[in-house]
């Protein structure tokens, strides 16, 4: 449809333009010449805009299956109706051995965990069948504030992905035991709540502050229930009496899941689980506790968290969560239920979710309810993908300068990650086991006035990288296998902090000033080569070449790693190296200013002594 045609448009026809401009705000489909003309078109009295046909709706309301054609007005569906009920319509499409069901909601993730822009993540996930995302921008946050949020906004609103950005809660994740690029107060997190384009508060992770009633995290979860907006949570580990008083403090949902047990008792706590499918070996098990539980309770909604760009590339976003939960035994329909309907209750958005007449013409076609593939994504009542590619060019908002200029450049030597001592022995705290961590002890030997640290210890160490001149914080990691090499990265949750592991000072020092010097991003070395590295200069965390390319690069980084460590799954692999510096879950972690236990309200600046 032209965008000018010599006269004065029809408010119908401005809604139609409109939802093909992505740029734009969201066509509103209470408008009442769009209401008017769906209500003529149900009945017969006008043509429908699209018409689909001769597919078999996935209803997930009753979850059957039912032969019906779909009749589209604007971004509408207007009638959903038995096949042949009507004929008349501006485009047709040919649905026949397809299922039509809603499109995909995804309930939680970090896109800049992809390492590729939204412009990028909306390409890959679109033609698989994901129409709209909820995303919790803090590593763009945390490494470059307001700036990050404003960039993060402004290339959401591009995308013809629905992104339905959240407010940044936890920037820092735990203020006072970290340094990140950042400090969002609860008078900023209030101020980016004002803005129309936020649609709640992201995951509250620093979970003790929140049990300890702290007034900072008191005024931030306060501010989105102020405003009515979702205050989403990160609850990992609570249960009894902590669960119970983070849900009263007004935290609605979780993805945190560590059992099926954990997952039951955060159902009945009243919390939305958006269960993700990031940890796939807990999979099984959730599905095992909701086949014996019957039905598919209505709190329950999917989410991917992060997705390595490699494995969004191969495997996909939402969609490959879904296809997982069915291949380990889930009831296709459930699990899409879960994917669409419940999760569009749970944002609160009851135009979202159905194939049903008034409701928001967001439609995939499927092939199968297996493969989950998809022959056709439409939203807002426009094809923007067929059998598996785009049918279009993603709008893209340029990089602000600011989030290229996060890493502070240095170098190092292989003594700035050695441990000074006295004496011929010392007694140090160990970060034993690659989750749940907990506090070791070892007496180690000192050799030449360093600790001399054994091979079955791993140096793990962090550099603040938002402050020049900033020196390495050490730890040394217990249960993390033997090294042959060492690893930098700038993608470090959620600090985002140069962290830094390896067998030797030597490697992790050539490591350090790789990525120092590429400006952010990755680089694995052993014996004092340099096997693989990825630059991500956005913020430390992206980077803005092809998504082909940069699933390449990963992807050597990968080989390169399995060449220095042997990883020993569930708990030791290679997503490990990226959540270890999670200060704001329990147990001991590493940041910039040590070793830290937001628990026992605990910072010790080296492994020199033991708190316990």
């Amino acid at each position: 449809m032209p965008v000018c045609t010599g006269r004065r448009l029809t408010r119908l026809e401005e809604i139609l333009i409109n939802s093909l401009n992505p740029r734009l705000p969201e066509p509103d489909i209470d408008d009442p010449a769009l209401r008017i003309a769906a209500v003529r078109a149900a009945q017969g009295q006008q043509a429908f805009d699209t018409l689909i046909t001769g597919g078999t709706v996935v209803d997930m309301i009753t979850g059957r299956l039912r032969k019906a054609d779909v009749g589209l007005t604007g971004c509408l569906i207007s009638s959903v109706h038995a096949p042949g009920t009507f004929r008349e319509a501006e485009k047709q499409i040919d649905a026949s051995d397809t299922f039509v069901v809603p499109g995909l909601i995804d309930m939680h993730l970090h896109i800049e965990s992809s390492m590729i822009t939204p412009a990028a993540y909306a390409t890959q996930v679109v033609p698989r069948g994901v129409t709209t995302v909820v995303w919790d921008p803090h590593e763009f946050a945390n490494t470059c504030g307001v700036e990050g949020i404003d960039y993060a906004l402004d290339a959401a609103s591009a995308c013809s992905l629905r992104i339905l950005t959240l407010v940044p809660s936890c920037v820092p994740s735990a203020p006072g035991f970290e340094t990140t690029g950042a400090d969002f107060t609860a008078d900023i997190v209030s101020t980016l709540l004002e803005r129309k384009d936020t649609h709640g508060i992201g995951e509250v992770m620093s979970m003790q502050a929140v049990l300890d009633n702290d007034k900072r995290f008191r005024g931030i979860v306060q501010a989105g229930l102020d405003t009515g907006k979702r205050v989403c949570g990160h609850a990992r580990g609570l249960s009894g009496k902590s669960l119970n008083a983070y849900a009263a403090a007004g935290i609605e949902t979780d993805h945190e899941l560590t059992s099926a047990d954990d997952l039951l008792e955060k159902l009945e706590a009243g919390l939305t689980i958006e269960l993700r499918g990031s940890h796939d070996h807990l999979l099984p098990e959730f599905v095992d506790a909701l086949n014996k539980l019957g039905f598919v309770p209505p709190t329950l909604t999917l989410c991917t968290d992060d997705v390595f760009v490699d494995d969004l590339l191969a495997k996909g976003g939402l969609d490959d969560v879904v296809r997982r939960l069915i291949g380990y035994g889930l009831d296709p329909v459930a699990a899409l239920r879960v994917a669409t309907f419940n999760a569009a209750n749970r944002l609160g958005r009851p135009d979202l979710g159905l194939i049903a007449p008034g409701k928001r013409a967001d439609i995939v076609l499927l092939n199968d309810l297996t493969s989950l593939k998809a022959s056709l994504t439409i939203i807002n009542g426009e094809e923007v993908a067929r059998d598996g590619a785009q049918t279009f060019t993603e709008a893209t908002v340029a990089i602000p300068q600011a989030l290229k200029e996060s890493t502070q450049a240095a170098q190092w030597t292989a003594d700035q990650f050695r441990v000074p001592a006295d004496g011929q022995r010392a007694t140090v705290a160990v970060i034993e086991k690659p989750r749940f961590t907990q506090w070791g002890k070892r007496e180690l030997a000192v050799a030449n006035g360093y600790v001399s640290v054994p091979d079955d210890l791993v140096i793990m160490s962090i550099i603040n990288r938002f402050k020049p001149d900033s020196e390495p914080r050490i730890a040394y990691l217990g249960q993390w296998g033997k090294w042959h090499g060492a690893f930098a990265t700038t993608v470090s949750h959620d600090s985002h902090n140069l962290t830094l592991f390896g067998g030797n000072e030597a490697d992790i020092a050539l490591a350090a000033n790789t990525v120092s010097e590429l400006q952010g991003g990755m680089a694995v070395v052993s014996n004092g080569k340099v096997l693989a590295t990825l630059a991500l200069p956005v913020a430390g965390l992206v980077s803005e070449a092809s998504t082909s390319e940069l699933a390449a690069q990963f992807q050597q980084i990968r080989e390169a790693m399995d060449q220095v460590v042997n990883w020993q799954p569930p708990y030791l692999v290679f997503k490990a190296c990226f959540g270890a510096s999670l200060v704001c879950n329990a147990g001991p972690h590493l940041s910039d200013l040590g070793i830290v236990d937001t628990a026992l309200n605990h910072i010790q600046p080296d492994p020199l002594g033991f708190p316990l």
